[in-house]
């Protein structure tokens, strides 16, 4: 069982955080275009990208996917403990 609920919590894990990065990033264009009026930077690593907007968008866009996607497997790995019983492994302390 051990291999197949790590599977299983694998796929279901991947499909949160998928998802959570997806509904992040759209509030995170929305929440820019709302701030500064213009349409996020397609590739901040250009150079005709103004290097605060670079650098505020990475910022604004990495925090806000980073924090959905915790926040997102930390739901689901409540949802699977309570399914189980149990955490998955990866995610036990001390091997409890």
């Amino acid at each position: 069982m051990a291999s197949g609920g790590s599977k299983t919590w694998s796929i279901f894990s991947l499909i949160a955080a998928v998802g959570a990065a997806a509904m992040a990033k759209k509030a995170a264009d929305t929440t820019w275009k709302v701030t500064t009026g213009k349409k996020p930077p397609e590739n901040p690593a250009d150079p005709d990208v103004e290097i605060w907007e670079a650098v505020s968008w990475a910022v604004v866009s990495g925090v806000a996917v980073g924090l959905a996607r915790m926040l997102a497997q930390r739901k689901a790995a409540n949802y699977y403990a309570r399914s189980t019983g149990h955490l998955p492994a990866d995610l036990r302390k001390d091997g409890k």
